[in-house]
């Protein structure tokens, strides 16, 4: 049971680091059995579950032949073509034991951000949900280029709990929470058990990215800004240590976490997903007729800031 009771509908966030092996490249397939027994577990209890999974670009590594080295863009995406199948298709065998089908979701920015294909989303994923059918999910690598992608799956994960309006979101880490140091570095960092808001001083605990599995692009950063994204859409985010067998069942029956509350007054849909957009652009269309009277009030303001520092220079 979680602080804030037990999730209806619950978002669960996996990093590449978690279902890969960085030393083989192999999929984890024992603890990925694990975590399909969690969510089956949580299916009988009448909780929704949507999956957000990283992983296609690790596994695809393996399929290619390819080295530890960085891989060029075109590399990536080759990789994450090979994988994606290993991938879905692991998660299948893993909740096929249970009578649970799984369906493919991959994504872009574009599905989250504008409006049209977001509300296409959710009309998708509350199909699939109706049907019985958890979703996995993960950013659509094979077409992304580093202007235009996510850059991590805890940001998608968090616009996915706010598209499907999800009341917890669960993000997977190796490390069991949010500390005031790095504890890979810091043996006597404190652990924060629960962050009411993300202030400037909790930011300042995050690192950079997971350098240390070697795999994956976020972070603790990224993992913060995930959290802020669903508090603003009504939904509790925890952090907890993914690493171990049956890590869901581990963080309900209270293993350790950090867990940010939701914002108490959640905005409506529209402006959640209006005033959390990861990569904010448009533009402003005056017509003719507002355009004299904008160039008369554009003229009253200056001459109305001239007097003002003019009366500012007297007084002084």
């Amino acid at each position: 049971m979680t602080p804030f009771g037990a999730p209806q509908r619950l978002v669960l966030k996996f990093g590449s680091a978690l279902l890969v092996d960085a030393g083989t490249g192999s999929l984890r397939e024992d603890w990925l059995a694990s975590v399909g027994a969690d969510i089956a577990a949580l299916r009988s209890r009448n909780c929704a579950v949507l999956v957000v999974s990283s992983g296609a670009v690790a596994l695809g590594r393996a399929v290619l032949g390819l080295t530890a080295r960085r891989l060029k863009l075109e590399e990536k995406q080759a990789a994450a073509a090979a994988g994606q199948a290993n991938l879905v298709a692991a998660w299948g065998r893993a909740l096929a034991p249970h009578g649970i089908k799984v369906a493919q979701a991959l994504l872009t920015p574009d599905d989250t951000e504008r409006r049209r294909r977001w509300l296409n989303g959710r009309a998708t994923f509350e199909t699939l949900l109706g049907f019985g059918v958890v979703p996995v999910i993960n950013e659509n690598d094979t077409v992304a280029t580093q202007e235009l992608r996510y850059g991590d799956n805890d940001r998608l994960a968090a616009r996915v709990a706010q598209m499907v309006g999800a009341d917890t979101l669960v993000l997977f880490s190796d490390v069991d929470g949010l500390y005031d140091r790095d504890p890979r570095s810091h043996p006597d960092a404190s652990h924060v058990p629960m962050i009411a808001s993300i202030t400037p001083e909790i930011e300042a605990m995050a690192g950079g990215i997971n350098t240390h599995a070697g795999v994956g692009s976020g972070g603790m950063r990224t993992k913060l800004d995930a959290a802020r994204i669903a508090a603003a859409a009504g939904c509790r985010t925890a952090i907890t240590l993914g690493t171990r067998a049956n890590p869901l069942a581990a963080l309900l029956d209270g293993g350790r976490a950090s867990w940010f509350a939701a914002a108490t007054d959640p905005q409506t849909a529209r402006k959640a997903w209006l005033g959390q957009n990861l990569k904010p652009k448009g533009s402003l269309t005056v017509d003719a007729g507002a355009a004299p009277w904008l160039a008369v009030l554009s003229g009253a303001i200056r001459c109305a800031c001239l007097a003002q520092m003019a009366q500012s220079l007297r007084a002084a």
